[in-house]
């Protein structure tokens, strides 16, 4: 059977890392900042979507898992650790 949530029902298993990092950056960017960012990185988000990628709500697409690692400098693979 396809399977597109987590294990533990989310829509997305890169959010709980998502905001992980961002919280561990030494700027330490609020939701609305790093949207800011990715914003000026060419992904068209607001702080409301990267809240929801983060608490598991919300789908994450590859083009959108792509611009978030650029942003954050670091691997796909960091961000789908489980």
């Amino acid at each position: 059977m396809y399977k597109n949530k987590a294990d533990n029902g989310a829509n997305n298993i890169c959010g709980k890392n998502i905001k992980r990092i961002r919280e561990s950056l030494p700027e330490k960017p609020s939701q609305k900042r790093f949207a800011d960012m990715l914003q000026v990185a060419g992904l068209d988000v607001d702080k409301n979507a990267i809240q929801r990628i983060e608490c598991g709500k919300r789908f994450v697409t590859d083009i959108e898992l792509k611009v978030i690692a650029e942003v954050l400098k670091v691997s796909y693979a960091e961000l789908l650790a489980e």
